[in-house]
């Protein structure tokens, strides 16, 4: 063995055996391993290892006793289905590994069900790579499963066959933040199962990357759906050889921003502040310009993200500032959206001072004659209808009131002029 002593014979027989099959710096370092040697921190070997099964579960052994090893590299075929069963024989627990990587080996799902004991009592592991294996949707499942309370919060299974993923909702992680699932296969039904790890108010995910996969617009739907209350992903990775279309890339252009109602655009996703992704070629124009919405509606979600007072309904804020109260970007976002109705309709007439005011701070004069034009109708609905009847009414009874007391005065001084000239003709007739 390579950890024998060299003052025994049989000793220096196993340690020469293990010289043969690799390097004496790789012997001093495992050796090292083995002695728990504080300057000891990483072990990294790449290609193929002649260790015998013996020697990778001792070295299993001795990783799990090292307080000080924090970093494991074994890829590029350093190791297999085979080796690996041995080594986590051995390595059944570690309080000081931080990160490991087995890139590039050809794993299948039998090397996660070995590593299960490693990954349910590795104390401080925050990163685990198993992209470029074989672990199918088997492997990630079972993975998935068994990370439940574990510290990982970096899950790189790129490249890995993946394609159905079934997410038990009693055994999400409770730590995961980031996980790689680009060039993969998964699909619709793929995200159906992401979706459980998206939903809810006790997702931990911040980004999430999808790149190089099979999902269409259903998928995209899929997505969106689970994201409209989440709150803690900021960063959704679609790109390269996915298969949506226009329609996919309007459905998360509502998502961060909906304009179909003042509540709608409050209620929309704030958290998200970066969405890459590909969404079809058959018009790039429409596609720019949708991207370009998306982005704004981000760039906002970032900025009060980071502002002193960041809160959601901030955010929301700003977008209905910017743009439902802008009447060429909404008219843009409406049609882009499917929206037919007014946006002052919704408003209450009441609050339409206070809206003008802000729009003409915000946009200048020309908005705000636009929003006057539209929400006059707003204004005059404020009027009680009846009342302004009873008013007239009123008013005309009065004047009615008025206008026949004029008329009696004027024919009662047309009659008494009359009868002055009665009585001067009666007069006349008795003095002749």
């Amino acid at each position: 063995m390579y950890s024998s002593s060299s003052s025994s014979s049989e000793g220096s027989d196993n340690d020469e055996s293990f010289c043969n099959s690799i390097s004496t710096a790789e012997v001093n370092e495992f050796r090292q391993i083995k002695e728990n040697a504080p300057d000891t921190t990483m072990l990294s070997w790449s290609g193929d290892m002649n260790m015998t099964d013996d020697e990778w579960e001792e070295l299993g052994r001795d990783i799990s006793n090292n307080t000080h090893l924090k970093n494991v590299y074994l890829w590029q075929g350093a190791i297999n289905d085979h080796k690996i069963s041995f080594l986590c024989r051995g390595l059944t627990r570690s309080a000081s590994i931080t990160t490991m990587h087995l890139y590039e080996n050809g794993l299948c799902a039998a090397s996660v069900q070995s590593m299960m004991p490693f990954l349910q009592n590795a104390d401080n592991l925050r990163l685990l790579v198993l992209g470029n294996n074989n672990i199918r949707s088997e492997g990630f499942n079972m993975l998935h499963r068994a990370l439940r309370d574990s510290p990982i919060e970096i899950l790189n299974c790129s490249n890995c066959g993946i394609e159905s993923i079934e997410i038990d909702s009693d055994h999400i992680p409770k730590h995961l933040t980031i996980l790689g699932l680009n060039d993969n296969n998964i699909n619709a039904d793929g995200c159906r199962g992401l979706a459980k790890l998206l939903q809810g108010g006790n997702s931990t995910l911040t980004k999430l990357d999808l790149n190089n996969n099979m999902i269409d617009d259903n998928g995209a739907a899929i997505l969106v759906d689970a994201l409209q209350n989440n709150t803690s992903l900021t960063t959704l990775v679609l790109r390269k050889d996915n298969l949506m279309t226009i329609e996919g890339a309007k459905l998360f252009l509502q998502l961060v921003n909906d304009v179909s109602s003042i509540k709608a655009t409050l209620q929309s996703n704030h958290t998200l502040q970066r969405i890459t992704a590909d969404y079809g070629r058959d018009d790039q124009d429409l596609n720019e310009r949708i991207q370009r919405h998306i982005d704004n509606a981000l760039k906002i979600n970032a900025l009060n993200a980071n502002s002193t007072w960041s809160l959601p309904e901030e955010a929301g804020r700003e977008k209905m500032i910017q743009t439902q109260l802008h009447s060429v970007k909404r008219a843009e976002l409406a049609r882009l959206q499917g929206v037919n109705q007014s946006l002052y309709s919704e408003i209450n007439p009441l609050h339409l001072p206070e809206v003008l005011s802000l729009m003409s701070r915000r946009h200048g004069q020309g908005e705000l004659y636009v929003a006057l034009k539209s929400s006059i109708a707003g204004v005059v609905s404020t009027v009680n209808r009846k009342q302004c009847l009873h008013q007239q009414r009123a008013y005309h009874k009065a004047k009615l009131e008025a206008i026949e007391t004029e008329i009696a005065a004027i024919e009662a001084a047309d009659g008494d002029v009359a009868q002055v000239a009665s009585e001067s003709r009666s007069s006349k007739r008795r003095r002749a």
